[in-house]
């Protein structure tokens, strides 16, 4: 069964769980199985738990995860709400991809796309926020603090005044139509489209993708096991700053005061260690064959004992 989406990084991912114990294997961002399929094929000793918010990528995961039928199963949610309500156990080894699905990108009528005639970008088709919402009844204000916060865009005021002033005519009612509105505040001729900042700050806002994250790693901090390996790609700085900060805590021996003139804590709260201390990037063959792996960063993380709330 061909995929519609290339997993990014995939060699890289399943060389970071090399000697996981048994146990279960989390995918928090199934999408179409490119890394779950590959992972169940090469690690008998796991079981395997696919998490995702849209209903096409359930669909097709299920069936293209039928020759691992009885060792998988898939839920459909966010994953920083579904992940602390696990019940099987342990987890021994962790995987979230960051990333849009090169599908989601690709389908005009998902409204992710520059050229799409809808203006939606929801990764759950039935979430109440989409991108129309934000553009046409978000405050200047608001606009204004979504563009340089989450896309870190550099016109970010002149882009939501345009923003107002347009929809004050007529409301916006495409992803295109935005789009051109975008290219008359980020004029064409760098290596990405003008609106590639734009349309991930309103992306990241409608699918509180960072609070996502943050919430993910508020749950694996509160509940993991020995041994377990986590591994997380991202494919900007806001997320990878998240990750790297946090695997930089959980990897802190001593946690007394900077100030401190001497260490009393005794060295000892250090959660396990990161597997490489500089993020894993994509291959020159795998930017050849996908050139939406250049952004992409891969943080392991490997613990060394047990936290398990019930």
């Amino acid at each position: 069964m061909q995929t519609p989406h290339i997993p990014v990084l995939l060699e890289e991912v399943l060389a970071s769980f090399n000697d996981v114990p048994p146990g279960y294997f989390v995918d928090c961002t199934l999408g179409y199985a490119g890394h779950s399929s590959e992972m169940l094929k090469k690690y008998s000793q796991l079981k395997h738990i696919g998490i995702d918010r849209d209903d096409e990528a359930l669909a097709f995961s299920k069936k293209r995860l039928e020759p691992f039928e009885s060792r998988s199963t898939l839920y459909k949610g966010t994953f920083a709400t579904l992940l602390p309500t696990l019940k099987e156990a342990p987890v021994t080894a962790l995987l979230a991809d960051f990333g849009v699905s090169s599908l989601q990108l690709d389908k005009k009528e998902r409204g992710f796309s520059f050229n799409s005639e809808t203006l939606d970008m929801r990764m759950d088709a039935h979430a109440p926020l989409s991108a129309y919402e934000v553009v046409n009844t978000y405050p200047k204000e608001k606009l204004e603090y979504i563009f340089d916060t989450y896309g870190e865009v550099r016109s970010w005021r002149k882009l939501a005044g345009m923003i107002v002033e347009a929809r004050a005519n007529a409301p916006i009612q495409s992803a295109k139509a935005l789009s051109e509105i975008i290219q008359k505040v980020i004029p064409s001729g760098g290596k990405i489209h003008p609106a590639t900042l734009p349309f991930q700050a309103i992306r990241i806002e409608v699918n509180n993708e960072l609070g996502e994250i943050e919430g993910l790693l508020d749950s694996i901090e509160s509940k993991h096991y020995k041994g377990e390996v986590v591994s997380l790609i991202t494919f900007h700085s806001l997320e990878d700053r998240l990750v790297k900060n946090r695997f930089r805590k959980w990897a802190k021996a001593c946690i007394c005061d900077p100030q401190a003139m001497r260490c009393t804590c005794g060295k000892n709260h250090a959660l396990g260690k990161e597997l490489s201390r500089k993020p894993v990037t994509a291959s020159k063959e795998e930017l050849r064959i996908n050139p939406r792996s250049r952004s992409a960063k891969l943080r392991s993380f490997r613990f060394i004992s047990d936290q398990v709330t019930q």
